[in-house]
């Protein structure tokens, strides 16, 4: 008696000691022990009261996961956590989730919403990091990754560097989203202590993310920001990318970095519309990528954006690929916050375009 199976079906059988030496006609004979196999088509046959199974075409992915070798990756993602804002935590474990990697979030503080509001709520975090990180250790927690975010001063660098003692190896993906400013302004929270101690940590990096303006603090300070945006101010089209690139080549050779992207870089075309550009540094080669700029600056999605490459770091994507892909989903939400009126402190509208990553 034969019978053929679609793809979609699990079948279980009983199976003795069996190693798959062939995608194509494997036969196996399946009389004492349980195993889960997923196959395109099979051809079972039962004969002298054994049962025999001949596949066909089976997926590798598939096989391996039943092996036990396809693991969940994992993230550490240090952040804080604002109960409105749609930003920090709240945006990046939706968006690592939906990408398939488990977020293991680290929470720096929790706030009532971000800062960007009238007033808020802050419970500082940098006191129970500590004992969070010693319950993991007592764990044995081994990351895939780590996403660092928004840190409320030096003291929580000087944390996030310990951390990387206790758990990070040298196969341990690292993203660091140096948080102090943007369009040429620093946060309330920006020093030139926490400038320092971010110097430190962006060496730790495997990839990271700055935003213009913080770029160009990593290298010179406050001061020497303002006065180089005050110059990029000034410069057309082709003078700016160049000299963005030429930033971005100066942070990879100061703190030797093999990956930097450059985010939400406003350039200004010639018939005076605005694109919004996202340089792409790794392996030495420079890439632009571009959208169109539509609405203002909105509450997390820088977050949103790093969030997506920090998940696709851990899967061996390319920073190319992530960037392209975080283009093409924030450009959706960003339309819908857009067409909505939504506050810029409200963020935007990125749920239903979780399915894209």
């Amino acid at each position: 008696m034969n019978h053929r199976y679609p793809m979609d079906l699990s079948l279980f059988y009983i199976i003795s000691d069996i190693k798959l030496t062939s995608k194509k006609n494997t036969k196996l004979d399946i009389s004492r022990y349980r195993i889960q196999c997923y196959i395109n088509k099979v051809r079972m046959k039962i004969t002298s009261g054994r049962i025999r199974i001949q596949m066909f075409q089976a997926d590798d992915r598939l096989i391996k996961k039943a092996r036990g070798t396809d693991k969940l990756k994992k993230i550490a993602v240090i952040h804080d956590l604002s109960g409105m804002g749609k930003c920090s935590l709240t945006a990046a474990i939706p968006v690592i989730s939906a990408m398939g990697v488990q977020a293991c979030p680290l929470p720096t503080a929790v706030l009532s919403n971000q800062t960007g509001y009238g007033s808020y709520f802050w419970d500082d975090y940098t006191d129970r990091m500590q004992l969070i990180m010693d319950e993991w250790k007592k764990m044995g927690f081994k990351p895939d990754g780590v996403y660092t975010g928004f840190l409320a001063d030096a003291r929580q660098v000087d944390v996030i560097l310990k951390f990387t003692d206790m758990f990070c190896t040298d196969e341990t993906h690292i993203l660091i989203d140096p948080v102090m400013g943007d369009g040429g302004n620093i946060y309330r929270t920006y020093s030139e202590e926490l400038c320092e101690k971010m110097r430190i940590l962006v060496q730790h990096a495997t990839v990271i993310t700055p935003n213009l303006t913080e770029a160009l603090l990593l290298l010179y300070g406050e001061q020497g920001m303002k006065e180089k945006m005050e110059l990029f101010s000034q410069m057309d089209e082709t003078q700016q990318l160049k000299e963005t690139e030429k930033s971005g080549r100066e942070l990879a050779d100061r703190f030797g970095l093999k990956s930097i992207v450059i985010t939400g870089v406003d350039v200004v075309c010639g018939d005076g519309s605005v694109k919004m550009g996202n340089l792409v540094i790794e392996e030495n080669e420079a890439d632009w990528y571009f959208s169109i700029k539509e609405g203002g600056s909105y509450s997390g999605t820088g977050d949103l954006f790093a969030s997506v490459l920090s998940a696709g770091m851990v899967k061996g994507i390319s920073m190319k690929e992530c960037v392209q892909k975080a283009i093409a989903f924030l450009a959706r939400a960003i339309h819908d916050a857009v067409l909505e009126g939504t506050d810029r402190n409200d963020g935007v509208c990125f749920e239903k375009y979780l399915k894209m990553l």
